[in-house]
């Protein structure tokens, strides 16, 4: 009776698993996808980005971070800052406006939507009479201007955005002094930009999409100035006396005006089309710069020669002479320019521009000459090329974190020194505890480094595995050249190319060894590159083995893609990690599993054909073992392959569907209802169509027969020093999982580090475990006889892991994604006798599986002398797990992923202190924590400025930022 008593609450380990086990979302690494808006404080020295879903992020120095959602998750069409003031105002394209505060509350500060507004007309009027096009905060700080499609100008108090009707400027009073031969009744529609005079607060130029600019006195309510302009206006900037203004225009020209009290319709001072005569592109945003030297800066987007760089996404720099056309890959949102920002001052001098492009942010340095990029400290392009996978290693080592770091330091020599020219606010956050590094695989062929261990997400170092193959692209061209007379003379900058030379280039799987410095690559046409980390730049041949998977089998014919061409001859590599070694498998299918031991110098490697396993020091192929099945005919198809067509899946499916049937018939003997015949083809109609994956919660499957497409599929590979042939003698072993369930284990004979060079690896297959259910293996772990997971390669040689217990037995645990009643099945195993112990059912819902898993180490909040190995699993439901180990029982589940967000669960990487990282969008990661211990967020302090009447600015207080995200 016993084992039918449930085991009783023990409120220790409650209290336990809170001091252990807590989950917040933390902090989103990345570029924000899909921006939409941009806007600056010079008061504040902040950046605010706004992006369609209507997500608004404030940027200051590197770790000054804020975050804030509208919740209509409207786009975001304009930021203003309000000057002199920690508050800003958004305006979203159903015309709301919101005003934004960084307030002081309990002791931290944080972004909190304080108001919103939205214009609303009188009765029976349309929908343009109060559409907001142009948003103007009065210096002030007390009102905001706001300019519509009708032309009219409503003015609403702040903070409380009470409409004030009294000082609408209506369109009719505008036209009132308009000289009769230019007027016309359409002159006024839509307000194109307002800007306040740079010396009086009491002048407001008013621009109008039909050419039309008039000067406002706010105080007479009054036009002074006419500006018959004769094109379209795109857009207008003040001189910084106030003496002169400048206009853009659609037809790509641009022109000066005069303001003096003598003349109230002054003629333009010029009017130039740069780059002209032929028709160009429009003008939409300038700024005119002065400077010491007397020459001013000319900064304008746009205006490239419609017919032949019509296409371009450009911002041209004037300087003098010098002009650069800058060329980014992807349409720019916004940009301002950082200038000195002080009233005293008699000159402009700008020193940086910043560029909001659709896909990155680009800063460039104004004051070096040539004008180069800024490395910027955060919002990396991390999908500059798409990503394909990642991996996350914790704790690196000083030694080889310096080491990495002069490797990236001379990839950005071209890079501007400048300091980072966005710096408001103060970082107050902690050091991080230990140096973390997030490495990314891309379509491309490139891995890139990037500092993980705080709130900013840093690249450290980009390694290209391109060299290496004959490609289309040679990689020493540069884009960038152009001849002294080129015209218009144009300059790509910024990292976004979604462009991969070829998609066989791929990065599938990586492993680095933290230790050696040794580091595996895999990737999508079956390659695997073996690196180690050189501090000079290098020449050498790469060795190249080949990996036959299929073992000269009969009967199968590779349909997919080529092998990728390698190089002939000594290769060139720069610094840093460079290949000395090519397993090319055979056929060249992409790379689906990977394990690096440096300490016996193997790699091991699974494809959806079988695994093998290589000697990277003698450079010799030690085994291989094929895992097809005669049925696995999709093994055969790579992912580039055309053969298979969606006709080709439908029947592939209804083939089961009918076999099936024929199956359940004879199980029955022919015998049953009409209903229960319905109801089992209905069932098997619901599970073919979910096999082919069209939704993220997949088939059920009770039983899996052995004829499933890609049983041979390898999932996961691991090494362990283990005992498999009896309890007396440990040795190295191999263990590979396939996606049939079947578990291999191959004894390894590595002889010892004197005969190491001359001996030969050998590898003998000891056990293999099919797992009743057939379900894909995801995971293996062995634990020693303390229950302990055994250590990493050369952990133990560096004093940081204590030797495995190698007298009691181990214990081998596998996970796999069974879904028997729709449950998650994990099997504890002894060895060397391979008898299941223990088994774990995580009740789900249905179609539950598990999708990543991982070791982690959780520590006490309350007292550092307690921590304890858990495994996280995460499921396609997007739910994380946390059991515990030996015993394989569940702590607790927390809701992270949204289960249709299949790349964002596909993603996702544990890291060994209990946190992780995900996808949200193609460009940015988000960060989680599953530690009460490790937690990664931002903590600042912003100054809370004070501007008194003689516009002296003070710092008031310092306000904490510990914003969370729940």
């Amino acid at each position: 009776m016993r084992r039918f008593l449930r085991p009783g609450h023990d409120p220790a380990r409650e209290r336990l698993k809170r001091d252990l086990f807590q989950f917040n979302k933390t902090v989103e690494h990345g570029f924000p996808h899909q921006p939409s808006a941009l806007g600056y404080s010079p008061f504040l020295r902040l950046m605010a980005i706004g992006t369609r879903s209507g997500a608004i992020k404030l940027y200051g120095a590197p770790g000054v971070e804020f975050m804030g959602l509208h919740e209509e998750n409207n786009t975001v069409m304009q930021i203003h800052f309000i000057p002199d003031q920690c508050q800003l105002v958004t305006l979203l394209d159903d015309n709301s406006l919101h005003l934004w505060s960084l307030k002081q509350h309990s002791g931290a500060s944080e972004l909190r939507e304080e108001h919103r507004f939205t214009l609303k007309g009188p009765p029976g009027s349309p929908p343009s009479a109060t559409q907001t096009t142009a948003v103007l905060p009065h210096s002030s700080r007390e009102l905001l201007y706001l300019g519509t499609e009708s032309g009219n100008i409503f003015v609403v108090e702040l903070p409380s955005f009470r409409l004030l009707e009294d000082r609408t400027i209506t369109s009719e009073a505008v036209l009132q002094r308009v000289p009769e031969d230019y007027c016309n009744r359409r002159l006024c529609e839509l307000v194109e930009v307002l800007r306040e005079h740079p010396k009086n607060p009491d002048q407001i130029l008013i621009g109008y999409s039909r050419g039309l600019i008039v000067l406002w006195d706010l105080q007479n309510n009054k036009v002074t100035h006419h500006f018959l302009g004769s094109q379209q206006l795109e857009n207008l900037y003040w001189q910084r006396d106030g003496s002169k203004f400048i206009s853009c225009h659609y037809d790509g020209s641009y022109t000066q005006w005069p303001v003096s009290s003598d003349n109230r319709q002054p003629e333009p001072l010029e009017n130039l089309v740069p780059y002209g005569p032929f028709p160009c592109k429009a003008i939409s945003k300038i700024y005119w710069q002065t400077t010491k030297n007397g020459l001013p800066y000319i900064i304008f987007q746009g205006g490239m020669p419609r017919a032949s760089y019509g296409d371009r996404h450009s911002i041209s720099v004037v300087h003098g002479s010098q002009q650069t056309a800058f060329d980014f890959t992807s349409r720019v949102i916004d940009f301002f320019i950082i200038f000195s920002s002080e009233p005293t001052a008699e000159f402009d001098d700008p020193s940086a521009m910043v560029v909001l492009a659709e896909e990155e942010l680009v800063v460039i340095d104004l004051k070096t000459a040539g004008w180069p990029a800024v490395h910027p400290p955060y919002l990396a392009s991390l999908h500059c090329s798409a990503i394909t996978c990642s991996h996350h290693v914790s704790n690196i080592p000083l030694k080889l974190w310096e080491r990495i770091i002069s490797a990236g330091s001379k990839q950005n020599i071209h890079y501007s020194n400048m300091p980072w020219p966005i710096d408001g606010g103060s970082n107050i956050a902690p050091d991080p505890p230990q140096r973390d590094l997030l490495l990314t695989g891309h379509e491309d062929g490139t891995v890139r480094f990037w500092d993980a261990s705080g709130v900013c997400l840093h690249l450290l170092y980009k390694l290209s595995t391109v060299r290496v193959f004959l490609t289309d692209a040679d990689p020493n061209d540069n884009m960038n050249t152009l001849g002294e007379d080129e015209w218009p003379p144009l300059r790509k900058v910024g990292t976004f190319d979604p462009y991969s030379d070829d998609p066989r280039l791929g990065i599938q799987k990586i492993y680095l060894c933290k230790y050696s410095g040794y580091l595996a690559v895999a990737g999508t046409a079956g390659q695997v590159l073996v690196m180690e980390l050189n501090d000079e730049d290098a020449e050498h041949v790469v060795d190249h083995a080949e990996a036959d998977l299929l073992q000269d089998q009969e009967g199968y014919r590779w349909k997919g893609h080529e092998k990728l061409k390698t190089r002939e001859g000594p290769v060139r590599f720069e610094a840093g990690f460079q290949p000395f070694v090519l397993v090319q498998c055979q056929p060249p299918a992409v790379v689906t599993s990977l394990a690096l031991h440096s300490e016996w110098k193997l790699v091991a490697f699974g494809t959806s054909h079988g695994f093998g396993l290589f000697d990277h020091q003698q450079k010799r192929l030690v085994f291989v073992k094929c895992t097809l099945h005669p049925s696995d005919q999709l093994a055969l198809e790579g992912p580039l392959s055309r053969v298979k067509s969606l006709k080709k899946s439908l029947r592939q499916s209804f083939r089961r569907i009918r076999r099936s049937r024929v199956s359940s018939r004879k199980r029955r003997g022919g015998s049953g209802n009409a209903s229960e015949v319905q109801e089992a083809n209905a069932k098997f109609d619901q599970d073919a169509l979910q096999e082919m994956e069209l939704a993220p919660v997949q088939r059920k499957i009770e039983a899996r027969s052995a004829e499933d497409s890609f049983t041979g599929f390898v999932r996961t590979l691991y090494f362990a020093d283990t005992f498999l042939r009896d309890s007396s003698r440990h040795c190295p072993s191999l263990w590979a999982g396939t996606n049939g369930g079947t578990v291999y284990a191959f004894c390894l004979r590595v002889p010892p580090a004197e005969r190491r060079v001359d001996e030969p690896v050998r590898a003998e297959q000891a056990k293999e475990i099919q797992l009743m259910h057939r379900a894909p293996v995801v995971g293996i772990l062995v634990l020693d006889g303390r229950s302990t997971p055994l250590p990493e390669p050369l952990e133990v040689a560096h004093d940081l892991s204590k030797s495995p217990d190698m007298q009691g037995s181990h214990q081998l645990l596998v996970v796999s994604e069974e879904q028997f009643k729709a449950s998650i099945t994990q099997e504890v195993f002894t060895l060397p006798k391979v008898s299941s112990k223990l088994k774990l059912k995580l009740t789900a819902l249905e179609g539950c599986r598990v999708r990543k898993v991982m070791v982690a180490n959780f520590g006490s909040c309350k007292t550092d002398d307690y921590s304890e190995n858990d495994l996280a699993v995460l499921t396609n439901l997007g739910d994380i797990q946390i059991i515990s180990l030996p015993f394989l029982k569940l702590q607790i589940r927390y809701p992270c992923i949204r289960k249709e967000d299949v790349s964002g669960i596909a993603s996702c990487v544990f890291t060994k202190y209990g946190q992780g990282f995900y996808l949200i969008s193609p460009s940015e990661f988000e960060r989680f924590s599953l530690s009460t211990k490790w937690l990664v967020e931002p903590r600042c302090v912003v100054d809370m400025p004070e501007v008194t009447s003689n516009n002296h600015v003070h710092n008031k207080s310092g306000v904490e930022n510990a914003v969370r995200k729940s």
